[in-house]
């Protein structure tokens, strides 16, 4: 399977944003975007205007990065949101918001969603005493995530769950820590989603 293997951080800088792909790291001085808060690449310095297509697909690009997916996932889970009821922009994020990694991360259980998807694919968890595999498995309100017995030991879960204080925790998410277990109260909404995204720009693009 294709996946990117190189600096992360250069996608903060690209976007001119902070995409929190680095867990901790982002939260202290050695924030590439606060160190050198422009572009990559050798022309990074230069000014930059962007024409209306250019800034739908930096806006496009940018969400793809912040929930970790490639361009083909990224596009049937568009389709899907343009064949749901409702506005198909909102549908777009709030797909990307229940998606089974997505989850695992919001819960505290991971620092990164990278981390997250990594945890899953190595079968860590469990869906309503299930186990699944599946990053992309996208989850309902009442269904529940649970740390299987045998990897509530791993190191990295403890430090994820001691940082959930600092990072805050989504108000349609119950936690569990001392059961290693979290529950979607409530499917979360628009207003949910506090990173900067105009999820038009995005239905926009693939309407061409």
């Amino acid at each position: 399977m294709a996946r990117y293997t190189g600096s992360v951080c250069k996608y903060c800088r690209r976007e001119k944003l902070k995409l929190f792909l680095k867990g901790d790291r982002c939260f202290t001085e050695k924030c590439a975007v606060d160190r050198r808060p422009y572009p990559p690449g050798q022309h990074g310095q230069r000014r930059s205007k962007f024409s209306p297509y250019g800034q739908q697909l930096r806006e496009k690009q940018k969400v793809k990065r912040i929930y970790g997916l490639l361009e083909k996932q990224f596009r049937l889970t568009f389709d899907r949101a343009s064949r749901m009821r409702g506005i198909t922009g909102e549908n777009l994020l709030l797909l990307l918001e229940r998606r089974l990694d997505n989850m695992v991360y919001r819960m505290g259980f991971a620092r990164t969603r990278r981390e997250a998807r990594q945890l899953v694919r190595h079968g860590h968890f469990m869906v309503n005493g299930k186990k699944v595999n599946i990053p992309s498995a996208v989850l309902n309100v009442g269904d529940s995530v649970e740390v299987r017995q045998r990897s509530r030991k791993i190191a990295s879960l403890g430090d994820s769950l001691d940082a959930v204080e600092r990072r805050g925790l989504p108000a349609w998410v119950e936690l569990d820590r001392n059961n290693f277990k979290a529950m979607i109260k409530a499917f979360p909404t628009r207003e949910d989603i506090t990173m900067p995204i105009q999820e038009q720009m995005i239905v926009e693009l693939y309407s061409k």
